[in-house]
């Protein structure tokens, strides 16, 4: 065999492995679904508390899942949705005294680092968190008999969030994902203390820890 029909199969041989080969890339119009573990860390602070100080808001982790379309190689529209939050409300000296759910649909443009061959793709995004409040309602702490407190209701926010994220394509449909988001999140808490209206200005501000199993369409 001569040294130009050696050099044509070996041409030949990789042009056809490369074609054959998947493409690891996010690619324009692809639409990328992610599900796994999130969880909501609050970085609470409130006005004070009836004198009790402010309240304290505990983590807590769901489905997490969201829902990404490729817009171009590297420009990316994520809508991040989860099954909903239960976080534990708490007062210094008192205990737990409340319960409260929440659903933060939130809608993101990011931009994708790397090319249409890249494995590894890096992104950042920014957008706009809708929390919902509802069900929220007081344990019956018997440490907070004393304050009478109920009717308890929380206003829903609007605020911006901010993301970064990684993806590791492990084959041309599948990948795995872990990301970090925050939001601004702002509610007025109002409820009653006997027959006295309260209402308390809080931040909750979580950081939203995710790590997911993803399928490009």
């Amino acid at each position: 065999m001569n040294k130009k029909t050696l050099s044509g199969l070996i041409t030949a041989s990789l042009l056809s492995a490369t074609l054959a080969a998947p493409a690891f890339a996010h690619q324009e119009g692809d639409f990328i679904v992610r599900a796994g573990a999130a969880m909501v860390a609050p970085n609470e602070s409130s006005d004070d508390v009836a004198g009790l100080g402010e309240f304290s808001i505990e983590d807590d982790t769901q489905l997490g899942l969201n829902f990404t379309y490729m817009y171009s190689d590297n420009i990316g529209i994520e809508l991040v949705a989860a099954s909903p939050f239960t976080h534990e409300v708490s007062l210094d000296n008192v205990g737990v005294i409340a319960e409260v759910n929440q659903l933060p649909p939130t809608l993101l443009v990011e931009y994708y680092f790397g090319n249409a061959q890249s494995k590894l793709r890096p992104y950042v995004g920014v957008g706009i968190n809708y929390t919902i409040f509802f069900d929220d309602s007081f344990t019956g702490n018997p440490n907070a008999s004393s304050l009478n407190l109920n009717s308890l209701e929380l206003s829903n926010s609007v605020g911006v969030a901010a993301k970064i994220g990684l993806d590791y394509k492990l084959s041309d449909k599948w990948l795995v994902n872990a990301s970090v988001m925050y939001a601004d999140i702002n509610t007025d808490v109002e409820f009653k203390s006997g027959n006295t209206d309260i209402k308390i200005d809080t931040d909750i501000d979580p950081f939203v820890y995710m790590v997911s199993l993803g399928y490009v369409f």
